[in-house]
C-alpha cells in the first residue's frame, strides 16, 4: 500500500479540496397540471406520477 514520504502542507491540502463542490440536484418538472419540481428518476409527491403513470397514492 502506498503511503506518503512526506506531510502534505496546509496549502496544497486545502488547495486539492477546493476543488471539491456540492452540486444542488437538478430538477424536473412533473407532468401534472401543477407543475411540481421533481428529482430525477422519483415519483411525485404531490400527485403519485411517475413517466406519466400513476405509481403512488396520492396524500
Amino acid at each position: 500500500m502506498a503511503v506518503p514520504k512526506r506531510k502534505m502542507s496546509r496549502s496544497n491540502t486545502r488547495h486539492r479540496r477546493a476543488q471539491w463542490k456540492a452540486t444542488a440536484p437538478q430538477l424536473t418538472s412533473c407532468p401534472c397540471p401543477r407543475r411540481e419540481l421533481v428529482v430525477p428518476h422519483r415519483a411525485c409527491a404531490h400527485c403519485g406520477l411517475y413517466k406519466g403513470r400513476q405509481v403512488a397514492d396520492a396524500p
